[in-house]
């Protein structure tokens, strides 16, 4: 009997999916555990009994503990990175003032859902970047650096005569702010606490209050 190369191609393709599905399950068990303890308290055997295998069974998946943080940093920052692009790729740079503003606004509501979709990845990203290996680490610093400074690039058309050293405070600052939400509004940003700090956030990076940020305010109340 010969092999059927349609059926093989579909055998190969569940297989992957299944494998795909098994890391991203274990990427997010390891993302909470280490949320939860901390990663140097973490064993191997016990990323493994979250999913439901064995402790050598993660190496079929990432060549050691250490590879697996660096794996969740990285893909947190390369998401993060990837829908501010999104969002600057329907920026209206024409609108001047107008279209910053609103895209500061979507910026900021993009930041507060991936904090409530991945606070344990929050709760990590500061926490244990000293752990990861120096080239792991200068990886994730660079992508956190682009998103900064595509933050600055609407922030400065928002308000040109701002400094660049207070546009870098007031960006650090609100992203500090951003990312305690996980402690503050565990829901979701259409929620009243999440509204509360889309207003805080965009006050303390404008100086003022948007016709968006009041109006949700407003309906909030």
């Amino acid at each position: 009997m010969h092999p059927d190369p349609q059926e093989d191609q579909m055998t190969a393709t569940w297989r992957a999916t299944q494998k795909a599905h098994r890391r991203a399950a274990l990427m997010e068990s390891a993302a909470r555990l280490f949320a939860e303890r901390g990663f140097a308290a973490v064993s191997t055997a016990e990323l493994g009994e979250a999913v439901g295998m064995s402790g050598p069974a993660l190496y079929k998946h990432f060549p050691s503990k250490d590879a697996l943080l660096a794996e969740i940093l990285v893909d947190a920052s390369e998401r993060l990175l990837d829908g501010c692009r999104t969002i600057l790729a329907e920026d209206s740079p024409e609108e001047a003032r107008g279209g910053a503003a609103d895209t500061l606004m979507r910026l900021i509501r993009f930041h507060l859902e991936f904090a409530t979709t991945d606070p344990d990845v929050i709760r990590i990203q500061d926490r244990e970047l000293p752990s990861l290996a120096p080239e792991d680490n200068q990886e994730v610093r660079r992508l956190q650096r682009e998103y900064v400074q595509l933050w600055d690039g609407v922030l400065a058309r928002l308000d040109p005569a701002m400094r660049d050293g207070e546009r870098q405070v007031r960006l650090l600052g609100t992203f500090g702010l951003l990312n305690s939400t996980p402690h503050s509004a565990p829901d979701s940003p259409g929620d009243p606490a999440g509204v509360v700090l889309a207003g805080m956030a965009y006050r303390s990076l404008a100086g003022d209050t948007s016709p968006a940020v009041a109006a949700e305010a407003g309906s909030a109340a």
